[in-house]
């Protein structure tokens, strides 16, 4: 009988469309945001040329560096399916804070050196000190996040006014201004020292234990709970890390300020929201990544000075933010569709 032969099977090489990887690209929420800000950026170069200039790019990144600081503190926040309006309010009050301790170091002869660090430590210090009473409101007196941060923001705001009536406090040291000039391209140092936060707390996020748990509370805090995660002392991070994050923007309008503004963060946990929307972070938890809210903060102090550079009107700054984050909100929805439709 004859012996017959079994050939081995071919393997089977899965081909890739090019519609598909297209579609893939198209619904990199990251990539799209990217192609919008190159896009505000060429505009607005075509319009007006200075736009495209190391200066304008200088006044962009010192408008990008606060906004990103509590834009990222309101994405770790948001993830774990929380909210922090008191954001912009612990700006000007870290700010403050920070001010009044600078002036009495100043004035009793510190060096500028040893006054700048203690600076920022007071205003980190009033940052977590604020985050610890939004964490404490939420996990024992049991308010929800939105009215936990709502208090906290008008004591906050409301304490900057009595401290100051209302005018900023100056007589720190007078050469801090010029650390935020620029140092290497349009880059001053402590914009540098930003990029290097931003750096580290995507690997928080994205490559740490800490990051994969605010994930977990946030798609599903029960299940996390379950699986061993102590929600209660990690909810306390959270927010206290979001509170660290509006100190050192505090800080960093002292410097751009030369002195603590108690209005220097008026809104801004309305941009620190829209930023993080806009990004790709879902309200309802458990969704965001650190790149887009990156972008999304870009985009937004890009149209802000684009805006001012060509000649229109800033408010309709807000026009614009709107639109963005509409198209945002609808890419999200368009992919929950196609999740549930697969």
């Amino acid at each position: 009988m004859a012996s017959t032969e079994v050939k081995p099977a071919t393997p089977v090489t899965q081909v890739v469309a090019p519609t598909s990887r297209l579609k893939a690209v198209l619904s990199n929420q990251q990539f799209l945001l990217l192609v919008v800000w190159l896009a505000m950026v060429l505009g607005f170069s075509l319009i007006s040329p200075i736009f495209f200039s190391v200066d304008v790019a200088a006044n962009v990144l010192l408008d990008w560096a606060p906004l990103v600081l509590i834009a990222l503190g309101q994405l770790v926040v948001v993830i774990s399916a929380g909210i922090d309006l008191s954001v912009g309010a612990t700006v000007g009050f870290s700010g403050v804070i920070g001010a009044f301790a600078m002036k009495s170091l100043t004035a009793s002869g510190q060096p500028t050196a040893t006054t700048l660090v203690a600076g920022v430590l007071v205003c980190m210090l009033v940052g977590a000190f604020i985050g610890t009473i939004n964490a404490a409101l939420i996990n024992y007196a049991r308010l929800v996040p939105f009215i936990a941060t709502l208090v906290t923001l008008g004591a906050a705001s409301g304490l900057s006014l009595v401290l100051t009536k209302g005018a900023p406090i100056m007589g720190g040291p007078a050469d801090a201004i010029f650390l935020v000039t620029p140092w290497i391209g349009p880059f001053s140092k402590p914009v540098v020292v930003i990029i290097g936060i931003v750096v580290v707390l995507w690997l928080f996020m994205h490559k740490a234990r800490f990051g994969r748990y605010t994930y977990a509370i946030g798609s599903n805090s029960f299940a996390a709970r379950a699986a061993g995660i102590n929600v209660r002392r990690h909810i306390v991070k959270v927010y206290v890390l979001s509170g660290v994050l509006a100190g050192l923007a505090g800080f960093f309008f002292y410097l751009r300020l030369n002195g603590g503004a108690p209005t220097s963060g008026f809104g801004m946990e309305l941009d620190a929201i829209a930023a993080v929307v806009i990004g790709g972070a879902a309200l309802a938890g458990g969704v965001g990544r650190v790149t887009g809210t990156v972008i999304g903060a870009l985009i937004l102090t890009t149209v802000t000075s684009g805006l001012i550079i060509v000649g229109v009107d800033p408010s309709w700054k807000r026009v614009v933010v709107a639109v963005l984050i509409a198209i945002a909100a609808t890419l999200q929805a368009l992919r929950k569709t196609e999740g549930r439709a697969a």
